[in-house]
């Protein structure tokens, strides 16, 4: 994935070395759990697992919603190359692994559906998949209550890292877009961003469809 497709950098991602003076690169928040599926974790209900869906195009990124209004089709909107997955892991045929962001909100049905979906990856029920995390929407302008804190604790420690974007009251009217969104939401993006370049630099195999 490279940086001039992307509208939100306003610096080199990862340079060779930094000049003196030059802007400091982004620094990734702390994983929170494992980066792949390991062994014990048990399926979750089958009721619960979101389905495998094929896909016919690449994307640089799949935004996949565990439940109805996780927000996926808003984040994946603001960055050319990302795409919605809807609410089924993507599977992209002889592609190679595919890069996926988990999404909910932030409430307790959304955050269960996280679980979930979290649950069904880790005991490696989603082949071809490549979790960078997941992406936490408020579910509105006030205070997580501390139960869905610690809900969102355990929650993180089954994916490899956990992001929370903040209640933007100006998008129940106005488009979401790069222009209108806050600090905090352009932190996550810039944070996939680095970790998609690091993903596509370390897996050479990776066909690049643009």
């Amino acid at each position: 994935m490279s940086a001039d497709r992307n509208p939100w950098l306003s610096q080199p991602v990862a340079p060779p070395a930094p000049a003196p003076g030059a802007t400091t690169t982004i620094r990734l928040s702390a994983p929170t759990g494992p980066s792949a599926p390991h062994a014990g974790v048990p399926a979750p209900d089958l009721v619960d697992q979101l389905p495998m869906r094929e896909q016919q195009r690449q994307a640089d990124l799949w935004c996949l919603g565990s439940h109805g209004g996780a927000g996926e089709s808003t984040l994946a909107g603001l960055v050319p190359g990302w795409a919605e997955a809807g609410h089924a892991w993507p599977r992209v045929g002889v592609w190679g692994r595919t890069p996926v962001v988990l999404m909910a909100r932030s409430d307790l049905r959304g955050l269960r559906a996280a679980q979930a979906a979290a649950t069904q990856w880790a005991a490696g029920l989603t082949p071809g998949v490549e979790l960078l995390g997941l992406v936490v929407s408020a579910d509105s302008s006030g205070r997580l209550p501390q139960p869905l804190r610690e809900l969102l604790r355990v929650i993180a420690g089954g994916v490899p890292r956990v992001w929370e974007l903040p209640w933007v009251e100006s998008w129940r009217t106005d488009p979401a877009k790069p222009a209108n969104a806050p600090r905090g939401v352009r932190r996550v993006v810039d944070e996939l961003t680095v970790l998609l370049d690091q993903s596509a630099t370390s897996a050479p195999h990776r066909k690049d469809l643009r």
